[in-house]
């Protein structure tokens, strides 16, 4: 599997100090089918904690999933600044899934050139 960071998630990665490990954490979770909310069209929405803290007091991140095979950090928030994600919103995050998710190995080294996307993890077989 290939784990992949937006431009702008890894921003807010950053900003927030989410180490790579809790990121991998996530994706595992997702990939073993245990996750917070199924979205619709590959979007999920996954729990993770914060520096010193438990998931319930943590992060929301929202994850492009294909199981076995891509996986994008696309949003993150803190449940604090957002309890609900709109209709509006969740349309828009699956129309981007499946842009993202129907990417080719070409298209996927163009986006990592370019800077639009941050590979993490390392490639998985």
């Amino acid at each position: 599997m290939r784990i992949f960071k937006t431009k702008g998630f890894s921003r807010f990665a950053a900003k927030e100090a989410l180490t790579e490990q809790v990121l991998l954490r996530a994706v595992k979770e997702l990939d073993e089918n245990n996750f917070d909310a199924d979205l619709g069209g590959g979007v999920f929405k996954q729990r993770v904690p914060r520096i010193g803290g438990g998931k319930s007091s943590g992060y929301r991140v929202i994850i492009c999933f294909k199981k076995g095979e891509l996986s994008f950090f696309i949003h993150g928030f803190a449940k604090s600044d957002l309890s609900n994600i709109s209709a509006a919103d969740k349309r828009d995050l699956k129309k981007l899934a499946k842009i993202l998710l129907a990417l080719t190995s070409q298209q996927l080294v163009k986006e990592l050139e370019s800077g639009r996307l941050e590979e993490i993890g390392g490639k998985r077989p």
